[in-house]
Parts: structure tokens; sequence; C-alpha cells
């Protein structure tokens, strides 16, 4: 609260942002972490800031609709700033929108499955309480298969149903 209250424009700012995509705490993390390091690191004020709060606003808005995930957020964030458009136009632009297609989804998951035997076998003996850690592996992969636009939750739950005999 202190952060976004040292000056009336970023407090402003965040007011702006939380209101529109209605979740404060994602507008603060994002207001003071990604839009604030920017600012930093072109040494830019904020009323000379290429991404306004309506854009920024926009950007949480397709991260809690789950159009993109938050890392890949990070790099929509990037080329707004870069003045590329929209979150809207650079998810498009770009092809970044996250994949939720089960079918698509499935298929990487049985891919991975198939390609790794052992992980399988070492999951499927492991413990209960020590899975949900063995199974980021599995998520890790897929993640990679899809180029980072499949939908996280999915895979898990996908990867869940077919690891568990």
């Amino acid at each position: 609260a202190d952060s976004l209250t040292r000056s009336r424009d970023l407090a402003d700012f965040f007011e702006s942002v939380a209101t529109t995509c209605g979740d404060a705490n994602l507008a603060a993390n994002w207001v003071l972490g990604e839009f604030s390091a920017a600012l930093n690191k072109a040494d830019t004020a904020l009323a000379e800031s290429p991404v306004s709060a309506d854009d920024l606003s926009g950007l949480l808005c397709r991260i809690q609709d789950k159009t993109i995930s938050g890392k890949i957020a990070k790099q929509v964030f990037a080329a707004m700033w870069q003045g590329e458009g929209t979150a809207d136009t650079v998810i498009a632009a770009r092809g970044l929108k996250q994949v939720t297609d089960t079918s698509a989804l499935a298929t990487w998951v049985d891919e991975v499955i198939a390609a790794s035997p052992q992980q399988v076998a070492n999951y499927q003996a492991a413990a209960t309480e020590k899975r949900p850690k063995m199974i980021g592996f599995f998520v890790g992969q897929v993640m990679k298969k899809s180029r980072g636009k499949a939908n996280p939750q999915q895979v898990n739950q996908l990867l869940q149903e077919r690891l568990c005999p």
C-alpha cells in the first residue's frame, strides 16, 4: 500500500487498473512489478509511459479470462511497451492465445507420457503425497511441446487422469 501511494499519479494509475480489471491484488502486482520495472529501466515518467492504465487493464483481463498465462503476459507486456499495440492486438499478431482445446492438450499429454516411460513408472510407484511435485516434470514437458501456450491447469488435470492407474 505504501509503495502504491507514494505518488498521487501512481495511486491514480493503480486505482484505474484495479477498478477496470476488478482484481486489486493482480493490479498491484503488475503496477509495482512489471510496469514499475519498465518505467525504471526506461527512465520514463509515469505520464510518458507507452502503456496506459486502460492498456494494462486489458492485459490483466486476458490473464483473468485465461486467454493467456501469466508467463505469456510478460511477453505481451514487453511488446505493448515497445508500441506493438494493445494486449489483444499483440496476442493475435503473435499467436499467443492459450490453448484450451482438450483434444489438442490431450495429444500433447499423450505424447509426453509415451516419451517418458521411466518417469511414468516412477510417478505411479511414488507415494501419493510425492505425486504433486513429480507431475511438474510432465507439465513442463507439455508446456515445452506447446511453446508455453497450453493451459497449465487443464494439462495438470489431464495428466492426473492419465497417470493414475
